[in-house]
């Protein structure tokens, strides 16, 4: 199977952008590969952009974000308050936030929700992500829930078990007012690691998958 990695950019740094609808969806669905690419690449600059949040949540979310990137030198954490569940209904706000976004950063690579997440809010920040950023490349990442939309996944990041280990502390540490869901749970979190290593293979048995709708080698 061949191995993609970063392009070689002498003296100069990797640009992330992470977008999620709300405020545990990003380490949810990416936050081992994020913990990788942070050990791969020491000089890699992220923009952490949450879209919806209570004030509770803002500061857990604010909380969270400062574990995955505790090692990042340039990193911005944006947390915005547009109200949960109701983002397709907004879409101008939304979008507008989009746009800022776009101003000021140009990534190297985006990771947003999956266009086939039944969520609402998922869908319309997938949506959003392509409408506004038309030249990059888009890992769209997965969210387990209660709505059973997992896909097939054709991307696969393989982990060691060390960064599963710390993504799943991070975010049951980081997100105590999730903790009364009954699919908020370390079990929940290790099993789609596990599933997706078999998929692909890997050689410490866990992965995080990803859908890609287009690539250029």
């Amino acid at each position: 199977m061949l191995n993609l990695q970063f392009a070689e950019k002498p003296g100069l740094a990797y640009k992330v952008l992470c977008l999620g609808a709300h405020s545990d969806d990003i380490e949810i669905g990416c936050g081992g590969t994020i913990l990788k690419l942070i050990e791969n690449y020491p000089n890699i600059v992220f923009q952490w952009v949450v879209f919806s949040a209570s004030p509770e949540r803002e500061k857990e979310a604010t909380c969270s974000a400062g574990k995955f990137l505790a090692d990042v030198a340039q990193k911005q954490i944006l947390i915005k308050s547009f109200k949960d569940g109701f983002l397709p209904f907004i879409g101008m706000e939304v979008k507008e936030a989009f746009e800022q976004i776009k101003q000021t950063f140009n990534p190297d690579l985006i990771f947003t929700h999956y266009r086939g997440d039944a969520h609402q809010d998922h869908r319309l920040i997938s949506d959003l992500t392509w409408n506004t950023f038309r030249n990059h490349l888009i890992l769209e990442y997965e969210i387990p829930k209660y709505d059973g939309d997992l896909g097939n996944p054709s991307f696969f990041v393989p982990l060691k078990s060390s960064i599963c280990q710390s993504k799943i502390k991070h975010l049951i540490d980081s997100f105590p007012s999730q903790k009364y869901k009954q699919w908020f749970s370390e079990e929940t979190f290790l099993a789609i690691l596990r599933i997706r290593g078999i998929e692909s293979n890997a050689p410490d048995k866990y992965a995080e998958a990803f859908h890609v709708r287009k690539i250029v080698f």
